[in-house]
């Protein structure tokens, strides 16, 4: 038997075994009751984000928070990667700490995160603080300020309301101060303008200009059935999800809330983005994997962001139920949370798509990058009672072809 077909047989081997696996898992993660899932749900965020919240909390987020960093790094990454994790993380938890507290078990449990939450916006944003996050050094600070003002404004009762006159002013002072970066002439314009919008929100005087190119580009960039150029070209990657419809929604809404005349605008958005979050449920396979396509893999389900944020916001396509989406979310961040050396031994999340992987990371990646996983978790801001989380089980677009079923026909978005 020659060398070739030996190797062809062995890989062959390799993907039955993965895949029978995949199968035998995704059987028995079925049999979960809705309120088990949920219970996984709160239990992933919570495990994700414990390390960074405790840490910056007590000001040792520097002190503690390991470095690690793709082997093609651009520099040593610590000026920017602090930033990184709380910024993108705290985007991501936002909507299940608006719910506020409560008696029930999951309540007391977001009552302890808002309070850290809080202590850790004062410490990131006091000049005076060890933990005093950078927000103008370099130009990755106006990425994670966007996704720290996006933060603010997803949890607004929760994350601004209480802080402190001191803390608001630190706040607004440290997203200001992004301003003197200039975006590149791509997704990174709608950073800039989602620091406007929370200046909007919260205080005065934001820069119009920033505000208006970036959502004015984006317009010309629009190529066609819920997808977005990142810039004037079109990549195959995940960025529709992690950045363009979501900061496009979160600014629009904030200027709908403001300026009846951004209507238009607002609407035409949801309806792409509508789209785009039926394509994605459709991406999610059987066993509840997804492509690994184009760059930052190792924001991992980050990547299903907008799946997300559609089913919080009730604006599910009507051939999709909420259950179904639960449930295709649930196996996938499964799947990945729990392939080994996703976190290191104590706590933090290192470098890789399905485990421990170093080489995936492009040379921005770092430590601090692979937060931006808790988007995923969005959904969470939908209360436990919602049907989203009580309806029982349902199979996806894709469990249900590959089993036979019926599914609609698919169709563009005009």
């Amino acid at each position: 038997m020659n060398q070739y077909l030996k190797k062809t047989i062995l890989l062959g081997l390799v993907y039955f075994t993965t895949s029978t696996a995949l199968q035998s898992q995704s059987k028995r993660l079925q049999k979960k009751s809705p309120e088990k899932v949920r219970e996984f749900f709160v239990y992933s965020l919570v495990k994700i984000g414990d390390p960074v919240l405790v840490a910056l909390s007590n000001n040792e987020l520097k002190q503690l928070m390991p470095v690690e960093k793709s082997p093609g790094a651009w520099d040593q990454r610590t000026h920017v990667t602090y930033l990184e994790a709380f910024g993108r993380l705290l985007s991501g938890m936002a909507p299940w700490l608006e719910l506020g507290p409560d008696e029930t078990p999951e309540g007391k449990l977001r009552a302890k995160y808002i309070d850290l939450a809080q202590k850790s916006i004062h410490n990131a944003t006091d000049p005076n603080a060890p933990d005093f996050m950078n927000f103008v050094v370099d130009k990755q600070p106006l990425v994670d300020a966007a996704f720290f003002a996006q933060a603010l404004l997803r949890a607004p009762k929760q994350l601004w309301e209480p802080l402190d006159t001191i803390t608001k002013q630190n706040v607004i002072k440290a997203l200001k101060s992004s301003r003197k970066i200039e975006p590149y002439h791509s997704n990174w314009l709608l950073f800039a303008g989602m620091i406007e919008a929370a200046i909007i929100k919260f205080d005065k005087e934001e820069d119009k200009d920033r505000l208006n190119y970036a959502l004015e580009q984006h317009k010309k960039w629009y190529l066609g059935d819920g997808t977005y150029g990142d810039g004037p070209d079109f990549h195959w990657d995940y960025y529709n999800s992690f950045v363009i419809h979501p900061m496009q929604l979160d600014i629009l809404n904030v200027l709908n809330e403001k300026n009846s005349n951004y209507k238009a605008d607002y609407d035409t958005e949801l309806n792409r983005a509508r789209r785009y979050a039926a394509v994605q449920e459709r991406l999610i396979s059987p066993e509840g994997t997804y492509p690994p396509i184009g760059r930052s893999l190792a924001y991992r389900f980050g990547a299903f962001q907008l799946l997300s944020q559609i089913a919080l916001w009730k604006e599910l396509p009507k051939e999709i139920v909420p259950a179904q989406v639960r449930s295709a979310l649930y196996f996938m961040i499964h799947n990945q949370l729990n392939a080994k050396d996703t976190f290191d031994k104590k706590g933090w999340l290192q470098i890789g798509f399905y485990g421990h992987q170093p080489n995936i990371g492009e040379g921005y990646i770092s430590t601090g990058s692979l937060y931006l996983c808790s988007e995923a978790f969005l959904v969470l801001g939908l209360p436990a009672t919602d049907s989203f989380w009580s309806d029982p089980y349902q199979p996806w677009t894709q469990k249900k072809i590959w089993s036979g079923q019926e599914i609609p026909i698919d169709h563009a978005s005009k």
